[in-house]
């Protein structure tokens, strides 16, 4: 199927709106406001007034013929398929009114006649509120927030309504920081009120874990939202390992610019710094496993830090805090929905993250030889796989960043280029997980398939963690010897 421009979709829909139907199409939500910032987006919804439902399918399933669904045809919504990915999303102006709690307790109503302000009113915040007529170009803005938008102004159109629906909390928390808005107090007062009643305990996983997706994919500075988020409350309502974080120190020579919660908020912000970079190479969902990573990379230094004094003099410190932190992210995680995939990679950046930077001193001092780190950089990326080595370098160049020392943001990452480097020139990344001797060579050697055979190849890739061996041939030679001192004691 062919396909179409959405804006060009648009504004012919408009046009046989007013023409055949006597109504007018209003691009409204999302897109306006993007659009008012100077950012693009396919996500376009259109409401449709003046037209009720039984007259707007049949007008949209003539103008677009194979492309309509009509799964929400009952609420005067439906979907038209423009090209892979892409849906125009067209509705009349709906009433809702609270019947039960949760974000979907709901009744919705169509009412094709309600008018553009009175359609508005039922939006989250007035940067959502304002609508865009496509073909004179006209802006709707009847509740101010194009003004709001200018100002840098997070607002709520009807205090009446939003507590209607918690979810908004959540979505205020990821608008303020994907468009750097701070909230104005009525609507901080607002929201920090349905924390404090308990609302959020009504939403589902899913609904969440979407508003945070779009918290650490589209927000060029996420500690904004993550910010928000803790003085309302919510962080502690929800994720009460990472509001332990304020009240745990950190050692000032290392870490001069606080406490765990103000290290992680930089930590946050160079990890959305850094993923976007076009050097690494990262789609959406591995921006998430980087930000989420670096989120919860210290997750158990609550749990680990001490004072500890020596000579004299004493130091805070956190010792295990890496192993500490596996089972706090993997509860942090499952009260969301994002996945095996994600859980994977961030488990392993928050029980390996300071291993490059350790690794990399040894070196430097001669604690290790370059045979030993490069061994060791293997191990690493064979234990993280099939989570790709950059996106955990990504999370640990992020935790070094972090910090309040000077021009820490900007220069060269010794441990992160050694590391890059070494995996370069080594091919460490290619098939990382695969065994130096397989099945097929223990049977050349006489030895049947079964259990003994997993212990055989189990005792090579041993021997190949401790530096024993390292190239196929090696193996091979190690392989035969071990056959030969296995026939021996049977024999």
């Amino acid at each position: 199927m062919e396909a179409l421009d959405p804006q060009d979709a648009v504004r012919a829909l408009a046009r046989e709106v007013a023409a055949q139907a006597g109504g007018r199409a209003l691009i409204v939500g999302g897109y306006v406001r993007d659009r008012l910032v100077g950012r693009e987006t396919l996500d376009v919804d259109v409401e449709v007034h003046g037209v009720p439902t039984e007259r707007l399918e049949p007008l949209l399933d003539r103008m677009f013929p194979r492309r309509l669904n009509v799964v929400g045809r009952s609420f005067g919504v439906f979907k038209i398929h423009l090209a892979r990915g892409v849906d125009l999303d067209v509705a009349i102006p709906r009433r809702d009114s609270k019947a039960g709690p949760g974000h979907q307790g709901f009744v919705v109503e169509g009412d094709p006649y309600l008018g553009p302000e009175e359609a508005a009113r039922r939006r989250d915040f007035t940067v959502n509120a304002v609508a865009l007529d496509p073909i004179t170009g006209e802006i709707l803005d009847p509740w101010g927030g194009v003004a709001d938008l200018r100002a840098r102004v997070l607002r709520v159109v009807d205090p009446s309504q939003f507590g209607d629906d918690p979810l908004r909390v959540w979505r205020g928390v990821q608008i303020a920081a994907r468009f750097d808005l701070v909230p104005e107090p009525g609507t901080l007062d607002l929201m920090r009120g349905m924390v404090a009643r308990g609302d959020l305990r009504q939403l589902s996983r899913e609904r969440v874990t979407e508003e945070l997706r779009k918290l650490f994919v589209d927000a060029p500075a996420p500690s904004k939202g993550l910010e928000l988020a803790r003085a309302i409350g919510a962080i502690r309502e929800l994720f009460p390992e990472l509001e332990a974080y304020e009240a745990t120190p950190q050692e000032p020579e290392w870490h001069p610019e606080g406490n765990v919660w103000i290290h992680t908020m930089l930590v946050v912000d160079r990890a959305a710094e850094l993923s976007r970079r076009p050097a690494w190479g990262f789609d959406d969902a591995q921006r998430l496993q980087v930000v989420l990573g670096a989120l919860l990379h210290d997750v158990g230094k609550p749990v680990s830090t001490t004072r500890l004094v020596k000579d004299g003099v004493e130091r805070v410190v956190s010792p295990g805090h890496e192993s500490a932190g596996e089972p706090l992210a993997r509860a942090v995680l499952s009260r969301l929905t994002f996945g095996e995939e994600v859980e994977r990679a961030v488990v392993g950046i928050v029980k390996w993250h300071a291993l490059p930077h350790a690794l990399h001193r040894d070196l430097e001092k001669g604690q290790i030889d370059e045979r030993a780190y490069v061994n060791a950089v293997r191990k690493l990326v064979k234990r993280l796989h099939p989570t790709p080595w950059r996106v955990f370098l990504a999370a640990c160049e992020a935790d070094w960043r972090g910090r309040a020392f000077e021009d820490v943001r900007t220069g060269p990452h010794p441990p992160g280029d050694r590391f890059a480097a070494t995996v370069a020139q080594h091919a460490l990344d290619v098939e990382p997980a695969k065994p130096l001797v397989q099945g097929r060579d223990a049977l050349a050697l006489g030895v049947p398939p079964g259990p003994e055979m997993g212990r055989l190849i189990a005792a090579i890739e041993n021997a190949r963690d401790r530096g024993e061996v390292r190239t196929r041939e090696e193996a091979l030679v190690l392989l035969s010897d071990l056959v030969a001192r296995r026939s021996t004691s049977r024999g």
